[in-house]
C-alpha cells in the first residue's frame, strides 16, 4: 500500500508521479500515458452517450408543434441548453479527434493532459446541459416555481457528487 504522504506529493509533481508509477506499477512514463489515455477514453464513452442523447432530444424538440408556444424565458433556456450540449459534445470528442491528428507523433503525454482538460470542461458543460434541460422541461410541465426548486436541488446534488465528494476523497490522505 503506498504511503499517503507520498501519494499526495506525487499528485503535485509529474516527475514524482512517474517515479511512483515506476516503483509501484513497474510502469514507464509512456506506459502510464497509454494507460491514462485508455482510461480517459472509457470515461468519454459514458459521457458522450449522455450528451448525445440529450443533444438529439433537444434537436427534435425544436421541430415539435409545442416549440412555437415557448415564452421568451423558455426559449432562452432552450438555446442555452442546446449550446451547452453542443459545446459538451465538442469538448468530449476532442481527445479522440486530437489523437487522430497526433497519431504516432510521440505526443501521448500532451494528449492525455489536453484530453483531461477538455473532458473536465465537457463534464462542466454536461452539468449545465442537465440543469438547463431540467429547468426547461419542468417549467413546461410543472410550472416555474417547481422547476426552479428542482434545479436548485439538482445543482446542489451535482456539485456534491461531481466536485465536493471527489475533492474530499482526493484530500483524505493528507
Amino acid at each position: 500500500m503506498p504511503d499517503p504522504t507520498t501519494a499526495s506529493r506525487v499528485s503535485r509533481s509529474p516527475g514524482m508521479c512517474d517515479e511512483w508509477n515506476h516503483h509501484h506499477r513497474s510502469e514507464a512514463p509512456l506506459q502510464r500515458a497509454d494507460r491514462n489515455f485508455a482510461e480517459l477514453l472509457q470515461e468519454l464513452r459514458v459521457l458522450l452517450t449522455s450528451v448525445h442523447i440529450l443533444f438529439g432530444f433537444l434537436l427534435a424538440l425544436a421541430f415539435s408543434a409545442r416549440f412555437g408556444a415557448l415564452d421568451a424565458f423558455q426559449h432562452a433556456v432552450f438555446v442555452v441548453t442546446l449550446l451547452a450540449a453542443a459545446l459538451s459534445s465538442a469538448l468530449l470528442v476532442m481527445p479522440v479527434a486530437a489523437h487522430r491528428v497526433l497519431f504516432q507523433r510521440g505526443r501521448k503525454p500532451e494528449l492525455v493532459t489536453a484530453g483531461h482538460l477538455a473532458a473536465s470542461a465537457g463534464v462542466a458543460g454536461l452539468a449545465v446541459t442537465l440543469v438547463s434541460a431540467l429547468l426547461l422541461v419542468l417549467d413546461l410541465t410543472a410550472g416555474r416555481a417547481i422547476a426552479v426548486t428542482a434545479v436548485a436541488v439538482l445543482v446542489g446534488t451535482v456539485v456534491a457528487l461531481w466536485l465536493v465528494l471527489p475533492m474530499r476523497m482526493r484530500h483524505r490522505g493528507h
